[in-house]
This record gives C-alpha cells, structure tokens and sequence, in this order.
C-alpha cells in the first residue's frame, strides 16, 4: 500500500534573499522543481527549513506559499517547546492548507516522558489533520521512549507517523513491530533509509532528495518491488550525499543551500548562527554532483 503522504519527502530549505527576508515566490519556484523530480510530499518549516529562526509569521507565509504552488502533500512543521505557541502554530497551518503536521519534541526543556504525552496530544487535538511526530534526540536533548510513542498511536486517532532521526534501527524495529495497523515510520536520517526500510519504514523524509530525488526514488522503487540488490548498489551511490549534507564544520541546511546555488535554485545563506558558507563547499558541492553524473 502507498503511504499516506507518499515515499520520498524532501525535508525544503527555507529560501532567503539577499537581504535576509524570507523568498516565498523562491520557495514556491523550489516546491515546484522537487515535485517534478519526483517528490511525492514535501515538509516545510522543520530543521533544515531552519524554523528555529523564523518568526511564526514567516513559517505560516511559508506554508500557504507551498500548499498554493503545489499538488502533493505538504506536511507543516509547526513544533515548539512552549505548548501553547505549538498549539497556536498548528491551528495556523491548519487553516492555510497543509495536508499535515510535523511536530518536533519541545527542545531544550528536557520533559518528562508524561509531559511529552501531554504535549503531543494537545498539539494532535487543535487539528483535524494527521500528525507526524518528529524524534530527533541529538537537536531537541529528549527521546521519545518506544512506549511513549506507542502510547500516543493507540489513544491519539490522529497521530498517524514518526519521522524518525533517532538513530537507533534496533528500537525502531521493536517499535514498528509493536505499532497499532496504519502507523507510518519514516526515515528521518538519510544515512540510516535503508537500513529503517529494512525493519519496515515506509519511507524517507530526506535532506539529500534536494538533488539526489530521482535516485532516491529509485531506491524506493528497488527495495518495494523486492530488488535489494539494486537497491543496496543505489544507497553505495548516495552515500557521499549523506556525508556531504551535515557535519560539525557545516551543518545541515549549509551544505544544501550551497548546493542549491550550484543548481542556480532559490535558496540564499542561512541565517545565523548557522554561520557562514565555507568557501570550499561550492567545490565539493559539484563533486557531489559529478558523482551522480550530473555536470
């Protein structure tokens, strides 16, 4: 069966313009190029849409941009650590059109596993879309236990996925063996997919996708129909795109920005305290590509 929002997801950057102000006609002109590379959904306003750093006006700017100039699913980051700003920011995208909501773990206050409970199911009960959790336990400081987010699919009828950046394919496994018929796990770590597809995601909400989603969906294509082989020669393909999208000296959305100008897409420097593009990394960028056989 296909998934409710689709397979591949590309994780959208945030466009800026030259004087820091958020680009929506650039974020529309990028939502349209990924849906013809063949994105099956895409998600605005989470980490690498850099939305700590946008104003709740920006984000919702944002979403209504994208849902206007696309046709497929558009998941709306719209997480907080302050549950009432979380809440509002849901009911927000709910009325501009978004087809989803993903909710990021309250970062930096630390909650309890009964806080979190709390939480997400006060963020799930201010809409009547489907809610996508969003485990990410190296930005936001707390995991979400196995037990808490089966919890929440059991008696939250609108907590339908996972998009999981947790890192820990043994877990996942016992959690999607565990979850309630029609939850979704989704890859939230490029490097991890294939490995998440193996124990039953299914499929990715990627960073990579940004110029690697036709190889990506070739992979989904390989390992649904059964081809593992071709799937495995695939993910040795995409690996040096994995490496190349995050890392301690330029941090995921840097090296996606810069090689969206290489691709001469919107885009613009990330905001601070990302901090500055290296110049080294526009090179790099075009190895990525040449690698990919792409000039």
């Amino acid at each position: 069966m296909t998934p409710r929002f689709g397979r591949v997801l590309t994780a959208m950057i945030s466009p800026f313009t030259k004087d820091d102000e958020l680009d929506t006609e650039g974020a529309q002109t990028l939502a349209k190029w990924l849906v013809e590379q063949g994105n099956e959904g895409l998600v605005i306003a989470g980490t690498t849409g850099e939305s700590p750093t946008l104003t709740h006006g920006e984000q919702i700017d944002l979403i209504a941009a994208v849902v206007e100039a696309v046709d497929v699913p558009v998941i709306a980051g719209a997480g907080s650590n302050d549950t009432k700003a979380a809440v509002e920011l849901t009911e927000r995208c709910t009325e501009v059109g978004a087809s989803g909501i993903l909710t990021v773990t309250p970062y930096y206050n630390r909650p309890s596993q009964q806080g979190l409970i709390s939480h997400f199911s006060a963020i799930a009960s201010s809409t009547n879309l489907p809610v996508m959790l969003y485990d990410i336990p190296v930005r936001s400081g707390r995991k979400i236990d196995t037990s808490t987010i089966l919890q929440l699919a059991d008696e939250v009828e609108n907590i339908v996925a996972l998009k999981d950046a947790a890192g820990d394919v043994a877990e996942t496994a016992r959690l999607i063996a565990a979850a309630p018929e029609g939850f979704e796990v989704y890859s939230g770590e490029d490097s991890l997919t294939l490995s998440l597809l193996s124990v039953g995601a299914v499929g990715t909400v990627s960073v990579a996708s940004h110029w690697s989603t036709p190889e990506t969906s070739e992979l989904m294509k390989a390992f649904f129909s059964g081809d593992f082989i071709r799937a495995l020669e695939i993910n040795r393909r995409l690996i040096p795109s994995y490496d190349f999208e995050s890392g301690d000296l330029t941090p995921n959305p840097i090296p996606t920005k810069a090689m969206m100008r290489i691709l001469d897409l919107p885009g613009g420097d990330c905001r601070l305290p990302m901090g500055p593009e290296p110049e080294w990394l526009a090179e790099k960028a075009r190895g990525i590509l040449s690698g990919l056989g792409r000039g």
